[in-house]
């Protein structure tokens, strides 16, 4: 069985899953169980997990005794704000270092401000962070984040939301072939086939969020991104045939027919 390692803790699953956009902690708790997934992202900036005592607490839903909690810097548009925000998640979750970095460049289609998510990485790293980040397609800036010290690099398969698929896969390829960390596509997925081309192009996981919780029944959308997350891997592990504009190979020989 494959096994996501990141920070040097290994995950039996690769579909790592937010917990925004659903009707209630109960549906959230839910899909995440049916996703099989156990790194669990939250929006520290948009969900309560201790800031405010008066509010229901997300945690009390998604236990960190059972699910790896993934703070993030949704919302977030500048390094210093990023950084800010990160340094409350620590302190809110007992000085846990694993973290999602996004610094976003513009509030319409939420794609990354490229500079300002280098800057920050920096800081984090310098901080102790371990730091997993959402970052463009990018095959040179993506190397640059992971050199920086990033513990996984989390490139946008399509718009955060659109689920418009992986729209540039050979950029990808690019960034898995270079990578000497984990791989994750973040961002684009829409249905449970975007998540399995991605595990068959190499990718180490998939962290998605809209994808699921806009589904019309996302508990079952859940249970077919874990099934898709699987065929992917098993896929590149087993190794596609190679593509043929037609696959004439008939069962009876034509050598030595007249002609030929």
């Amino acid at each position: 069985m494959h096994q996501l390692t990141i920070a040097g803790k290994s995950y039996r699953s690769s579909l790592l899953v937010g917990t925004g956009k659903y009707k209630d902690f109960a549906e959230t708790r839910a899909a995440i169980d049916a996703s099989g997934a156990e790194i669990v992202t939250v929006a520290i900036r948009r969900t309560n997990i201790g800031q405010d005592a008066s509010q229901p607490n997300l945690l009390d839903a998604i236990p960190p005794s059972k699910f790896t909690i993934l703070p993030n810097t949704a919302g977030c548009y500048t390094a210093d704000d990023a950084v800010r925000t990160l340094r409350l998640a620590r302190e809110l979750l007992d000085g846990h270092p694993l973290c999602k970095l996004e610094v976003l460049g513009d509030p319409t289609n939420l794609f990354p401000n490229m500079p300002e998510t280098l800057k920050a990485a920096e800081t984090l790293v310098k901080e102790g962070f371990q730091v997993m980040v959402y970052c463009a397609d990018d095959p040179i800036q993506c190397k640059m984040l992971e050199e920086i010290g990033c513990v996984a690099v989390m490139p946008l398969a399509s718009l955060i939301g659109s689920g418009m698929g992986i729209v540039n896969p050979w950029n990808l390829r690019l960034i898995i072939d270079n990578a000497k960390v984990p791989i994750i596509v973040d961002a684009g997925v829409g249905t449970a086939s975007d998540a399995t081309i991605a595990m068959e192009l190499g990718c180490d996981g998939v962290l998605m969020n809209t994808a699921i919780a806009h589904a019309r029944d996302p508990v079952l959308m859940a249970s077919a991104m874990k099934k898709g997350i699987e065929a992917g891997r098993e896929a590149f592990l087993a190794g596609r045939m190679a593509r043929r504009l037609y696959s004439a190979d008939p069962s009876s020989p034509i050598q030595g027919v007249i002609g030929t």
